[in-house]
């Protein structure tokens, strides 16, 4: 079985933690490489963004492969104006087939606009396509707190597009399913519920001690964590409200401890490191917080455990997400979660077992939850090793037999004849 597998506008190798890296760059590339590892081949389609970068890297194992098309410039490009180089992607894989002599049995597209373009690659081949969304314009809508965050209108019709045309959805979890029945009235005889999965063989507990030693912090320093894109939908002006009611309280005197935000950039200039870590420097200065919370920057994906298995909780207090790559990683490492009650969150921390969930934008109960959990050493190792224990079930050995279950149930369902 060979595979296209779209990632249109960010590439799976890319470092994370920039304004369009995350979850789903990990998605992409753990999943590829799991199929290699169970014998089907793949080869990632992304749009290029640096010339310097070679077109074709062999880095996801078992000869599968990352091809950048060349689709504008090769820049980085504001979603907003990625559509408009849809069909150059589209023919600059065409291309690459064409030359290799590929063809390929089914496309799997990530993000609405990945969508697009395998719809226009659907036409020519002739075959199948299954899509995940990863997150869903509707839902940003919703939380959006201004103008600028909001998602325009082409995006909404782009993805209803996308629902009404691919053989088979692929969502991270029931509440997803709910959102694209409810919001988009989808048809939900084509979607189907596979999480993602997380590896095992990189997350794991690390005894705390030389975690720590790792990462240069000292034994009795105690940290909690923040990985993520810093954009306000991730919430962590609710967080840092949430440690400066800490403060107030007393709870640091009793149980010293600091924040290490992981993501976004360190240090440049303001325009370097974006409008919202801008923001968020200046609410850590205006609640005295400059002690207590460190922005780190990015960090590799190999390091991440160590950074999880050193920190006492991770907390994600997001107003949505889809899935939350973050925890799922965090409980592997054994570290206990704190997280917001929403979208895929609220399916993967099981509140009291493996962490904690809060109320969305409450910074008072977020407080009063991370306090309890500083404060009891027992529960946070109880919940430690739950939840490590529960995050074995997302291993993705796993995921990527369920996936290649999918492939196989579209690939033998009879089609329309285009």
């Amino acid at each position: 079985m060979r595979i296209a597998m779209l990632s249109y506008h960010t590439c799976p190798l890319a470092t994370l933690g920039g304004k369009d890296t995350g979850g789903m760059n990990v998605y992409v590339r753990d999943l590829s490489h799991q199929l290699g590892a169970l014998g089907v081949q793949v080869d990632v389609f992304t749009r290029s963004q640096d010339e310097h970068v070679p077109h074709v890297l062999h880095e996801l194992g078992f000869g599968n492969r990352v091809v950048h098309i060349p689709a504008g410039p090769e820049t980085p490009l504001p979603k907003a104006e990625l559509s408009r180089y849809l069909p150059q992607f589209v023919e600059g894989i065409v291309d690459f087939a064409d030359q290799k002599g590929f063809k390929y049995d089914l496309l799997h597209s990530h993000y609405w606009m990945s969508g697009l373009a395998a719809l226009e690659l659907k036409k020519v081949w002739q075959v199948p396509v299954v899509h995940m969304f990863h997150t869903l314009g509707k839902m940003k809508q919703r939380v959006a707190r201004s103008a600028t965050e909001a998602e325009g209108e082409y995006r909404i019709i782009g993805e209803n597009r996308v629902l009404k045309e691919v053989d088979r959805v692929v969502a991270a979890t029931p509440a997803e399913l709910a959102q694209l029945q409810w919001l988009y009235q989808a048809d939900v005889s084509k979607i189907q519920v596979i999480p993602p999965g997380v590896d095992l063989s990189r997350f794991y507990p690390i005894p705390m001690d030389e975690a720590k030693e790792y990462i240069g912090i000292r034994p009795c320093d105690r940290m909690m964590l923040f990985v993520g894109r810093i954009e306000p939908l991730k919430g962590l002006d609710v967080l840092f409200k949430a440690i400066a009611i800490m403060r107030q309280n007393g709870l640091w005197e009793r149980t010293p401890f600091c924040l290490a935000v992981i993501g976004g950039n360190e240090d440049g200039e303001p325009e370097i490191r974006g409008s919202e870590q801008e923001r968020l420097s200046t609410m850590r200065s205006e609640y005295g917080l400059e002690d207590l919370v460190a922005f780190l920057g990015k960090k590799s994906q190999d390091t991440l455990p160590y950074y999880y298995s050193a920190a006492e909780i991770v907390v994600v207090p997001s107003h949505y997400e889809s899935f939350g790559m973050v925890a799922l990683e965090a409980m592997a490492c054994g570290t206990p979660v704190v997280a917001s009650n929403v979208g895929g969150l609220a399916y993967l921390v099981q509140d009291g077992i493996t962490g904690c969930t809060v109320p969305v934008d409450e910074p008072q109960l977020l407080a009063e939850c991370i306090a309890s959990l500083l404060s009891d050493s027992e529960l946070r190792a109880k919940m430690g090793k739950q939840a490590a224990e529960f995050a074995k079930a997302f291993g993705w050995e796993l995921i990527a037999n369920r996936m290649i279950d999918l492939y196989r149930s579209v690939l033998s369902s009879p089609r329309p004849v285009s």
